[in-house]
C-alpha cells in the first residue's frame, strides 16, 4: 500500500511540475511563436562556421520540433484556458 501511495504522489507531483511549466510559458504570450523563432534562429546560424555543425544541427532540430509539438497541443484553447487548468491543478 506504501508503494501505491508514494506512486500516487509522485504522479501527482510530476503533473504539477507539468501545470506549472505550462502555466509559466503560457506568461510568454509568444510560445505559439517560438518554433518559427527557433528556425529563424537556425536558419542565421547555418550562414555561420559555427553553425556547420551536425550535433548543433541535430540539437536545434529536436528544440524546434519540441516547440512544434507544444505549441500545437496547446493551440486547441486561448491562453486564459490554459492558465485556468494549470492553477486548477496546482492547487489540486
Amino acid at each position: 500500500m506504501k508503494a501505491e501511495n508514494e506512486s500516487n504522489a509522485n504522479e501527482n507531483q510530476i503533473i504539477e511540475s507539468i501545470a506549472r511549466l505550462v502555466s509559466d510559458i503560457g506568461f510568454d504570450g509568444e510560445y505559439k511563436n517560438h518554433p518559427e523563432y527557433l528556425t529563424e534562429i537556425f536558419e542565421h546560424l547555418l550562414e555561420t562556421e559555427s553553425g556547420d555543425s551536425r550535433s548543433l544541427r541535430i540539437k536545434m532540430l529536436s528544440c524546434i520540433r519540441t516547440s512544434k509539438m507544444l505549441a500545437k497541443a496547446l493551440e486547441p484553447f486561448s491562453d486564459e484556458e490554459i492558465q485556468k487548468a494549470c492553477v486548477k491543478m496546482i492547487k489540486g
